[in-house]
């Protein structure tokens, strides 16, 4: 069941007439001052010890080019972060103020913004709000399925090019709490993450934790009257990561009726439902699955059993169409397939290969290449979205700089130039030419003192690239948290050519798996890639794996990554 839960406000439009009699106002009747503002106080999601709540504000006076709304509390509510407002507390009087984006506010103009916040005992509503001091009225209603509130879905969205473009992007709050809770955390703490679906028990969530109707929820209390993208992880493939352990799930290789009826099928109705029309939703289909079925069999010296069992019995391919036909049947669901990484598939025997097998899989199950709308690179990892002190045309000493240890002959030096020329590649092997890019920046941003200021010694192509590659990994295949990477691009619409977004799909602080094994109930086994004793294997070149020690289970919050990444960050946090 949701645990969604909406708080029932009182209308309180009373002002005192001249006769000291209390009478209903409604804006614009001759002889009754106009109420000179409304706000709608929208709990949302509500647990023993915490809620989220959204505000609505309409502005029925004067035009405003910056705003405050006050409030406050009758019990011990404390909130501990927001979005779309710099929200502040003294005590119990809360104060939100615009932010450098959403000053303006018209005469009926209406602003909306969110929060979060801890409780104990009972959570009283305020019944008192005030904008630049004045004190408005309360438009309150139960939020339910009958009351469009502030989560009527209004205008249906039209499908568009680049559905980051012109819109807000969902801010977790579950991930923002936990972010806010680190010392330093607030920083990012309003910044957009993935939601990831990584199991069946997701959808209706783990816990105590948000489902994807509560996520939907909140995304349309943040979203106001403009744009709001939410970004979906679909993730739970039979078999899944037939290459790792540390990010297996919980379905067999063979249970692909379980993925389409149990999985599948339950979310498509959810982001089906007229509800949610006026989200865009974004969906990562399947990180890590059809790039194995080209690396990692067959005669590859990184092949693995189980990948060959993947690739024998279809269901990777069979579930990304069926996912895909399923999902891209809805008019404001935009699927991104995972595309791996520069440091995966840049090579000559990966690249065209790889866009072939993708180009299969957007037909299968009744799919076709209009169900894609693009693809995702560096989903998860670590790959260094621009190196600037050398090019693949580079040489040293007589020598390429693919020729250097680190390159080893790959065709791409960062994830940037792979994600633009792997777009190409796509189209060539029969994708629309309108496909978009989308790049995970949230752990690639490799500051702090070790970033190099510019080319290493020229002595040797491998004092070259490893004196001035910012990627400061041992080995470009190394992947489980990583020590000394950092936070990377914020994230953003359109930062480059062909690329629809930088964003921030794998939540900072989210642990890649455990340092050792860890019972769980999750299906996550134990990769030797997240010890930070092991000395490698054929696919990281049988180096150190250079991962950090005392880490969760995949997908739990590991608090010394995340302060580790916000000291690394680069761009720098302020």
């Amino acid at each position: 069941m949701s645990r969604s839960r909406t708080a029932i406000l009182a209308a309180l439009a009373l002002v005192a007439g001249a006769s000291g009699t209390a009478l209903a106002v409604v804006p614009g009747d001759p002889g009754i001052a106009a109420v000179p503002c409304t706000v709608d106080y929208q709990v949302q999601n509500q647990w023993s010890t915490g809620f989220t709540a959204n505000v609505t504000v309409t502005n029925l006076s004067a035009a405003k080019t910056s705003w405050s709304v006050k409030w406050a509390y009758a019990g011990n509510q404390q909130i501990t972060n927001g979005w779309n407002a710099k929200i502040s507390q003294s005590g119990t009087a809360v104060t939100a103020a615009n932010e450098s984006y959403n000053g303006a506010l018209a005469n009926g103009g209406s602003v909306s913004f969110g929060f979060q916040a801890s409780y104990s005992g009972g959570n009283a509503l305020p019944t008192t709000f005030t904008l630049d001091g004045v004190t408005c009225n309360v438009d309150g209603g139960t939020g339910g399925p009958t009351d469009p509130g502030p989560t009527d879905p209004g205008t249906p969205s039209t499908r568009v090019d680049n559905p980051y473009a012109g819109a807000k992007v969902y801010v977790n709050p579950e991930w923002s709490a936990k972010a806010a809770a680190e010392p330093g955390g607030s920083r990012v703490s309003g910044q957009p993450t993935g939601v990831w679906l990584d199991r069946i028990a997701a959808i209706e969530g783990v816990g105590d934790g948000m489902g994807l109707r509560d996520h939907l929820d909140a995304a349309l209390a943040q979203k106001g009257s403009g744009e709001e993208v939410v970004q979906l992880v679909v993730y739970d493939l039979p078999g899944r990561d037939c290459a790792a352990l540390a990010s297996n799930g919980e379905l067999g290789p063979t249970e692909i009726g379980r993925y389409k009826s149990e999985f599948i099928d339950p979310i498509a109705a959810i982001l089906a439902d007229s509800k949610y029309a006026s989200l865009r939703i974004v969906t990562t289909i399947e990180i890590d699955s059809l790039p194995n079925l080209v690396t990692n069999v067959g005669s590859r010296p990184t092949a693995t059993a189980a990948c060959d069992t993947m690739k024998a019995n279809g269901n990777y391919v069979k579930g990304v169409g069926y996912a895909l036909n399923k999902l891209g049947a809805i008019p404001n669901v935009y699927n991104y397939i995972d595309a791996g990484h520069h440091g995966w598939l840049g090579w000559d025997d990966n690249f065209a290969p790889s866009a072939q097998l993708f180009y299969e899989a957007a037909n299968a199950e009744g799919a076709t290449v209009d169900d894609v709308h693009g693809f995702i690179t560096n989903t998860a990892n670590y790959s260094a979205l621009k190196e600037n002190n050398f090019t693949i045309g580079d040489s040293v000493a007589g020598k390429s700089v693919r020729e250097s240890k680190w390159v080893d002959w790959n065709r791409y030096v960062d994830e940037l130039s792979y994600a633009q020329g792997f777009r190409n590649q796509l189209v060539t092997a029969g994708f629309r030419s309108a496909i978009g890019m989308l790049i995970d920046t949230s752990r690639n941003g490799w500051g702090g003192s070790a970033r190099p200021a510019g080319p290493g010694a020229t002595t040797s192509v491998d004092t070259y690239v490893d004196g001035g590659r910012f990627d400061r990994r041992i080995h470009i295949g190394n992947w489980c948290n990583q020590a000394g990477a950092g936070l990377g691009e914020r994230p953003q619409a359109a930062p480059a050519t062909g690329i629809d977004a930088y964003v921030w799909m794998k939540p900072p602080g989210e642990s890649d798996g455990s340092s050792s094994a860890i019972p769980n109930d999750e299906g996550k086994g134990f990769d030797r890639m997240c010890d930070p004793t092991y000395t490698g294997n054929p696919r990281n070149g049988n180096n150190p794996s250079g991962a950090l020690g005392d880490a969760p289970v995949s997908g739990h919050w590991f608090p010394a990554q995340f302060q580790q990444l916000m000291q690394n960050a680069y761009p720098p946090l302020p």
